[in-house]
């Protein structure tokens, strides 16, 4: 008959996300700044998300460079910016979200490609 397929491993990324998010949201709303709180989470998940995909290249001291560097461009938007008061629906919070995972997902790609691009050019000259 067929053959069993090797059972992979419970990815458990979205309750490490989530464990990660709550005391954040807890905080905020502790602090009175629940609005504050909703956008950093929307942003902390995202980048979180775009760091799973890519943990492939966690070997890589560029890698968490640019996540320290996406995590300070990150401050003075969350700080500064005046975020809507009361409730958003998640649906609108949404794109946002993709926006920002599909931007630092092109921030890993853009620096994977610049370091092999100058890591050939070392080998071949």
């Amino acid at each position: 008959m067929t053959e069993p397929q090797e059972k992979k491993p419970t990815d458990y990324t979205g309750v490490i996300i989530g464990a990660i998010l709550l005391p954040v949201v807890l905080l905020f709303i502790h602090l009175g700044k629940e609005d504050m709180g909703r956008s950093l989470s929307v942003v902390l998940a995202a980048t979180l998300l775009a760091i799973r995909i890519r943990w492939d290249l966690r070997r890589h001291f560029w890698f968490w460079g640019a996540i320290v560097l996406v995590f300070a461009v990150h401050i003075p938007l969350i700080l500064f910016i005046q975020w809507p008061h009361g409730w958003i629906p998640a649906v609108a919070m949404l794109p946002i979200a993709v926006a920002e995972c599909l931007v630092i997902l092109g921030i890993f790609r853009l620096i994977e490609k610049i370091t092999k691009g100058t890591r050939n050019r070392s080998l071949a000259g």
